[in-house]
């Protein structure tokens, strides 16, 4: 398969690696230096394009991989929210193609599935407090994570007490806190902690006096991430659409 890459940081590098072990092409690659080779005839033979950004300039990205003609598979976190009804319109409508996922490591989708059957049980008993924290390295710009949103989306699906998901403490590497661990009855809370070069670590707890639950997902590298990322690129190069990880990863 061709493949071309948007984003050339650690994680794009880390793509490319396993693509090559998987027997794929890289035909072209884009970075901050080269955004006129979105218009090349290397970057148009592409099957499909692996976005791994920011969260200003992703939107961006697809749109210019699109005009290409080109599937896109996107990491990116922080913009989804703002356009995901037009891009799903996009998808149905205009015949493009987009696989958006706040992580593509397939131990975060069980890690997820687990979530949401814990979330689905919890909802039977009100005395325990649930809450998101996350942690990563000081590089990323995005708090809450992609990731831990998503956990919170999903327990915020299956239980009934709480409305919608919060943004709560952010810890930054310099020992800096803003926000709170105060939230209103209805609120889950997402904390978030910035450390050293922590790929990620999701932690999901009920807390009451009697006792405390709580699974947490540690990732060792990004190489899962990464790993799963080509996975995606495999499944849309044969699928249309508006996807997710749950098309990809169907427990």
């Amino acid at each position: 398969m061709k493949i071309a890459l948007i984003g050339y940081g650690k994680m794009g590098h880390m793509i490319e690696d396993i693509a090559k072990q998987r027997g794929h092409e890289i035909v072209s690659i884009i970075d901050v230096n080269n955004v006129n080779d979105f218009e090349s005839e290397a970057f148009r033979s592409a099957e499909v394009a692996i976005e791994f950004t920011n969260p200003t300039a992703a939107y961006g990205n697809l749109q210019k991989a699109w005009a290409q003609g080109v599937k896109v598979v996107s990491g990116s976190t922080g913009w989804i929210a703002e356009h995901e009804a037009e891009l799903k319109a996009a998808c149905a409508n205009e015949g493009k193609t987009l696989l958006w996922a706040s992580n593509f490591s397939l131990g975060v989708a069980i890690f997820g599935a687990v979530n949401k059957y814990l979330a689905h049980i919890m909802n039977q008993y009100s005395d325990y407090e649930v809450s998101v924290t996350e942690t990563h390295h000081v590089h990323k710009l995005d708090a809450p994570s992609g990731t831990a949103i998503t956990l919170a989306e999903q327990i915020v699906d299956r239980m009934q007490r709480k409305t919608h998901w919060t943004k709560g403490e952010v810890q930054e590497a310099d020992g800096t806190i803003t926000g709170s661990q105060e939230n209103a009855p209805d609120a889950l809370r997402i904390d978030a902690i910035r450390r050293d070069e922590v790929p990620g670590i999701h932690t999901v707890k009920y807390d009451s006096l009697a006792d405390c639950i709580s699974i947490t997902h540690d990732a060792h590298s990004r190489q899962g991430f990464a790993l799963g990322a080509v996975l995606a690129a495999e499944y849309v190069a044969k699928h249309e659409g508006w996807l997710t990880a749950e098309d990809l990863f169907n427990f």
